[in-house]
């Protein structure tokens, strides 16, 4: 049976927060916990757009906070399918914080998910193909392949010559 196909515009997400005090942690700033919640749901989002069924996060890798949000700022995520996998998916959100007195917004977050789809029996099943349309998302889709390696690599789950992406792009290092 072929795969469905699907867009990375189909599953894009666009979410916005505002940082109430409840959301502080006693320096005025946004609690990363609270932050990862949103990130999760934002991606959930995503997953779920692009697989048509409930997905579960199965792993969340490179959180980088660059810069701490702020109580009353409003928070944007905004979220897209790098990759589909077999039954994977990875999942990039970026976070911008924007300044409601002055416009002004900066990216202040980027992580990557990885979410299983799962079937009714809560077994993982098959989710669409990404299809990567722009440079930009064919660059994101071959990233994310090296990522996955990485991580597979990392978790022990497959030996080194079992990393096709990751060989690939140390064959371009070393070659350039």
């Amino acid at each position: 049976m072929e795969r469905l196909q699907k867009s990375v515009e189909e599953s894009s997400c666009v979410m916005s927060e505002i940082v109430l005090p409840n959301d502080g942690n006693g320096l005025g700033n946004l609690m990363g916990g609270r932050l990862l919640h949103w990130m999760d749901i934002c991606a959930s989002i995503s997953s779920r757009r692009h697989a048509g069924m409930v997905c579960v996060t199965a792993g969340i890798d490179n959180v980088d906070f660059q810069s701490p949000i702020r109580e009353g700022e409003i928070v944007i995520l905004n979220s897209h399918i790098n990759r589909a996998f077999r039954t994977s998916m990875e999942i990039e959100i970026n976070v911008w914080a924007e300044n409601t007195a002055t416009g002004s917004q900066r990216k202040c977050n980027r992580a990557y998910f990885t979410f299983v789809a799962l079937g009714r029996d809560g077994k993982p099943v098959t989710v669409p193909e990404l299809i990567p349309e722009s440079d930009e998302e064919k660059k994101r889709f071959a990233d994310a392949g090296v990522r996955r390696d990485f991580r597979l690599l990392l978790s022990e789950r497959i030996l080194p010559d079992a990393a096709p992406h990751l060989q690939a792009y140390l064959d371009t290092i070393r070659n350039s």
